[in-house]
């Protein structure tokens, strides 16, 4: 943890101290908003269903599976770095969060929340924007709480940015043909509105 990094996360906890009004709210999104990108991803996959393009939904599946990954590539690399948690380092200071001995860094909700994102716009950009401003008061609300420290929650997006979008590189191609496959079965109903075959035997 540097000196800019501590200070910074002073001031957001010296800020919560004096929001007391803010605290109940700011603590709930920090446990459960995650749940608004499981929402968000399912409301790309029923979008997609509309879309005709078969990139579309592949990118609409790719999200979920992206999310899972990154955070799993979190795990050893928290592991590692094996930075404590700011309320095991810091005398004094306003704790909001259920005390974890889970490593801090990188924030395991940030790398969700920027994957999600990612990977949304990849489907929607207007769901990717939403999300976007979810991750952001996510990060946020992560530190508010004490659960982390601010660096945690920026190398948390960042690196779940990294991997959806690298790994939509490699998935891409794959996928949609895979959405293609199941678009022309009977299982049609899952990656789109129509069906194909009927569709071509008209």
């Amino acid at each position: 943890m540097n000196t800019l990094d501590r200070q910074l996360f002073l001031h957001i906890n010296d800020f919560a101290r004096s929001t007391g009004w803010l605290q109940p709210v700011v603590s709930a999104w920090a446990t459960y908003g995650i749940a608004v990108f499981a929402v968000l991803m399912l409301l790309g996959w029923w979008r997609a269903r509309r879309r005709t393009d078969p990139a579309v939904m592949a990118a609409a599946l790719w999200a979920p599976v992206a999310t899972v990954l990154a955070v799993t590539i979190n795990q050893p690399i928290a592991a590692l770095v094996a930075e404590p948690r700011p309320y095991t380092s810091l005398a004094g200071i306003l704790v909001l969060a259920h005390r974890s001995t889970d490593p801090s860094f990188p924030s395991d909700h940030a790398v969700a929340a920027g994957a999600a994102t990612a990977a949304l716009f990849g489907v929607d950009l207007l769901l990717g924007y939403l999300a976007a401003v979810a991750a952001v008061l996510m990060a946020f609300a992560r530190v508010y709480i004490a659960a982390h420290y601010p660096v945690d929650v920026l190398a948390g997006l960042g690196l779940g940015i990294s991997v959806a979008l690298v790994g939509w590189l490699i998935a891409r191609r794959p996928l949609t043909t895979a959405v293609e496959q199941v678009g022309n079965s009977r299982l049609h109903t899952l990656t789109t509105g129509h069906n194909a075959v009927a569709a071509k035997r008209r």
